[in-house]
């Protein structure tokens, strides 16, 4: 008989986030359902864009606000960032303070994989990929003013570059 694998969820946390989370799983009340919306068409015949929760922005761009942050660890910046389809890696910095830089530094797709969705792109297996991806922070506590301000914005301007699916990129 195999023996059941078990998975830590926690085992990378400090002392204190692992007992944030676990009494947050405690709490009463029903998850939230989950919007989803098939695809019209086949994904090879569709835009895609990236969205990522990693707080990255091109380097010329406003950063996200780490001071903010460094104040209230468990606040994020509810605004987010537009990243040009060409951009490169080098052009991206990571605006996180709950994120490792090192992850960025060594390979940009851990946090944002563009090279791979520009890959997918050659190989056909999208008909293209956006011509703007995004970025915002998250570990928001409190996301209403990014789901009332970011997100809608991000939304309509997906709308307008007709991007027909996106992929999220957890941060």
């Amino acid at each position: 008989m195999e023996k059941q694998k078990t998975v830590d969820s926690y085992k990378f946390l400090d002392v204190l986030t692992r007992r944030m989370a676990k009494s947050w799983q405690k709490l009463p009340g029903e998850p939230g359902s989950t919007a989803w919306t098939a695809l019209k068409k086949p994904l090879a015949d569709s835009t895609v864009a990236l969205i990522s929760s990693a707080g990255l922005a091109l380097k010329s761009d406003v950063p996200f606000d780490q001071e903010g942050e460094k104040e209230h660890p468990w606040w994020g910046d509810p605004s987010f960032r537009v990243i040009p389809k060409n951009a490169a890696a080098e052009e991206i910095a990571l605006y996180h303070l709950h994120i490792n830089p090192g992850l960025v530094d060594q390979d940009i797709n851990t946090l944002f994989p563009i090279d791979i969705l520009r890959d997918a792109e050659e190989k056909g297996l999208i008909k293209n990929a956006a011509a703007r991806h995004y970025s915002y922070m998250g570990y928001l506590l409190q996301p209403q003013e990014m789901l009332d301000t970011s997100v809608r914005e991000m939304v309509k301007i997906m709308k307008a570059d007709q991007v027909d699916a996106a992929i999220l990129v957890p941060g």
